[in-house]
């Protein structure tokens, strides 16, 4: 997988991705799929420096039993487990992505965070058809949905949004990306497997307090409108810098959407 994620972005984005992360799904898994199960076995796809496991861990029962699987040895090098969390053994795995496989001794639970739009159909339907061959569930989080929403627009957001939208979809390492389609796609697949499946929103919500994190996402939001249109580079930085202000004195807050799935097995036919 060619995607790098730098660990300081991962450090910055962790805040917004815990509080955004659905609720509703954490407890209908809790309660329809997790009880008995000891201990719970879970593989964490592209789990970066271990974020996926943090939140999750101290919200799920012990015992549990985590397989840690990136592309990344720097990244994985920085995992660190929460200290809240209950008995918990894990291990880590250096794997291309585009080569995963789930162990044979059996996987409760396959989980992602912030993964799912950046793999391709193919990828999405080995997926599926390994997670239904091991009888496991799946909890595939923050996804983005390609909805950015500003309280106050500005003349500049629809075709940054565009732009961002349409550069989601490339290839970032496995295969042509599904970008804002990817949850849609993965319920689809899923259902097909004779999965029940549930989808919850699950925005970022960035305000003032935000800066940090807003100033590297639209760093990179004008990154990527700037690689399809190098003669707007101006125009983009000019909408950057507007946006960042608007943010930082309060005019503005944005709304980024993302979208929390979860498959469960065995649904009844």
């Amino acid at each position: 997988m060619n995607e790098r994620f730098a660990a300081d972005w991962l450090s910055l984005r962790e805040p917004a991705d815990h509080a955004a992360r659905s609720h509703p799904l954490l407890e209908r898994l809790r309660g329809a799929w997790c009880s008995g199960r000891e201990p719970l076995r879970i593989v964490d796809l592209g789990s970066g420096t271990g974020s996926n496991l943090r939140y999750l861990a101290p919200r799920l029962p012990a015992p549990q039993h985590w397989r840690l699987v990136d592309h990344d040895p720097e990244l994985l090098g920085r995992v660190r487990p929460p200290a809240t969390a209950g008995r918990l053994s894990l291990r880590t795995e250096q794997a291309d992505l585009r080569d995963w496989e789930l162990p044979a001794t059996g996987t409760d639970l396959v989980t992602a965070s912030a993964l799912l739009d950046l793999v391709s159909a193919d990828w999405l339907g080995r997926l599926v058809r390994a997670c239904a061959g091991h009888g496991a569930a799946a909890l595939l989080v923050l996804s983005y949905d390609g909805d950015v929403t500003w309280t106050v627009p500005d003349p500049g957001d629809a075709f940054v949004r565009a732009a961002v939208n349409a550069h989601q979809e490339r290839d970032k390492g496995l295969g042509a990306a599904l970008g804002p389609r990817a949850t849609t796609e993965a319920a689809t697949r899923f259902r097909e497997a004779g999965y029940r499946v549930w989808i919850e929103p699950s925005p970022w919500h960035l305000d003032s307090g935000s800066l940090p994190l807003a100033r590297q996402l639209i760093a990179g939001w004008i990154n990527a409108a700037e690689e399809a249109f190098p003669e707007q580079a101006g125009t983009l930085r000019a909408w950057g810098a507007r946006r960042l202000e608007d943010l930082r004195s309060g005019r503005t807050r944005l709304q980024v959407g993302h979208r929390d799935l979860l498959a469960l097995p065995d649904a009844p036919r």
